[in-house]
């Protein structure tokens, strides 16, 4: 293990993330609301960290093994969602402890959404414009993450996108080409947040807000500068550019550097491609059931109002982005229930999306009608196939792996916090809120989790990182295996 090359990595990563810190510095200038020297203070103590770890180890730049690939992306997170802590600890407008201050961090890195801050209309923008940049770079890490390492990792079936992945990338090494890959991610994502700016500001936001909320619709964060998120607006015409930007980010980072790469736009490369299918299916089903259940019980007014409503939530919690119009948790029968499930899903593999990704759910959906048709013939060789390629078995064992994992961990979160002393509804939705990285749960953590006691948000914080770091990443960390050498 090259410990020395790997904290001179991260050293190098909190100092870069320390001048992230200076944007809400310039906006608290502008906005005179005095936030600006909790922001140059957060900025010095990480810029000192990140140099003091960097400047011993400057020298070793020693070859790094995707073994090391491990301990380098959760400290990528760790370390980030640490240092991200900063502002809030010495803010004092809002005024929070050491558990609150972690989970608001976490929360944005993660992209999960789910805060413990109310009152947000009157917070110093400076504050506002720093948790929804979180959300931001948070979405760009996880697509680096998602389309360049985790492939080389392997992890839970990823090993499918390896081939897949733009650009060739060896199995064993860190190779540059994760660079090259991750600076044509950051230019599609950041080419997306500047349309959805542009397109939120021509709707009628403040420029402020249009900024604001296109970071978190982009990164599929579902945090927002006011305490009504969306519904602050009541604008049909931003539910649907919401709608529509969530879906596009919902897909697979990987197609959109193939559908504009280097050979002209095509377009036909999104409906190829089988997950993309069923994401689009999933989200049509969710919004017709919706709004066949709002418009049965007469929930609103009108149907084109019921209609808005269904079409905006199915896909902002589907997608596990967690913007609110309105309290989904007051809808009537299985529909809060419904969306809460519907989050295990979450987006497309190599997107900004949380839960267990569509591809793997489908995977799982077809393993298992294997298994029946196996029943009838036992003697049969079947073989899954994902449009017109089969799938290595391998490859449907990783993702069996990672389910089992997934439920373990849930379960494990659960227990964890009904020992803590949350009721069972209450605990069951926090941890589908933050394993699926969604935000909104239901019962007392159903608007904000501020209610929460501090070890519950320890907890809580944990569970965002599993379901960041899709589980095994951080898992393999926990077995003596991996520490031999």
């Amino acid at each position: 293990m090259q410990f020395r090359a790997i904290l001179r990595i991260v050293g190098l990563l909190v100092a870069l993330f320390s001048v992230t810190m200076l944007a809400p510095a310039i906006v608290a200038v502008i906005y005179k609301d005095g936030a600006g020297r909790d922001f140059i203070s957060a900025f010095l103590i990480a810029l000192f960290s990140g140099l003091s770890l960097w400047f011993p180890n400057r020298y070793y730049k020693s070859e790094l093994k995707a073994k090391d690939g491990f301990l380098i992306v959760v400290l990528f997170w760790t370390v980030l969602g640490s240092v991200g802590s900063l502002p809030f600890l010495i803010s004092e407008q809002p005024k929070m402890n050491v558990a609150e201050s972690f989970f608001e961090s976490f929360s944005g890195l993660t992209t999960t959404g789910a805060t413990v801050i109310t009152g947000l209309d009157n917070l110093p923008k400076a504050i506002l414009f720093y948790r929804q940049m979180l959300q931001w770079l948070g979405g760009m890490g996880i697509i680096v993450l998602a389309v360049a390492v985790l492939p080389i990792l392997g992890i839970g079936g990823m090993q499918l996108y390896r081939a897949e992945t733009p650009g060739p990338v060896k199995d064993s090494k860190m190779t540059p080409r994760i660079a090259e890959t991750a600076k044509a991610l950051w230019y599609i994502y950041l080419c997306l947040t500047i349309a959805c700016m542009l397109a939120f500001w021509l709707a009628g936001m403040s420029l402020f807000d249009a900024i604001c909320h296109s970071f978190s619709t982009v990164a599929i964060g579902g945090f927002s500068t006011h305490d009504a998120s969306m519904g602050f607006f009541n604008s049909p015409l931003i539910n649907l550019i919401t709608v529509v930007f969530l879906i596009i980010s919902g897909f697979n980072f990987a197609l959109h550097f193939a559908a504009f790469g280097n050979h002209g736009m095509r377009l036909k490369v999104y409906l190829k491609d089988p997950e993309v299918r069923a994401f689009l299916y999933i989200q049509l089903a969710l919004t017709v059931i919706c709004f066949s259940v709002l418009a049965a019980h007469q929930t609103y007014d009108s149907l084109e109002q019921s209609l808005d409503q269904a079409l905006f939530q199915a896909v902002s919690i589907s997608t596990t982005a967690g913007f609110s119009t309105t309290s989904f948790s007051d809808w009537p029968l299985f529909l809060p229930v419904l969306l809460v499930f519907s989050s295990f899903i979450g987006g497309c593999a190599g997107s900004t999306g949380g839960g267990m990704k569509v591809i793997r759910v489908l995977l799982l959906n077809l393993q298992g009608f294997r298994e029946l048709k196996r029943l009838v013939h036992p003697r049969a060789i079947y073989k899954i196939k994902l449009g017109k390629k089969a799938v290595p078995d391998k490859v449907v064992e990783a993702v069996w792996g990672f389910f089992s994992a997934y439920a373990l961990v849930f379960v494990i979160c659960m227990l964890a916090l009904i020992a803590t002393g949350m009721e069972e509804l209450s605990a069951f939705s926090a941890v589908v809120a933050t394993l699926n990285n969604l935000g909104p749960g239901l019962g007392e953590v159903a608007v904000h989790f501020g209610e929460t006691s501090d070890a519950s948000k320890w907890i809580l914080v944990l569970a965002m990182l599993f379901g960041r770091l899709e589980i095994f990443t951080l898992l393999v960390l926990f077995t003596p295996v991996y520490w031999k050498s």
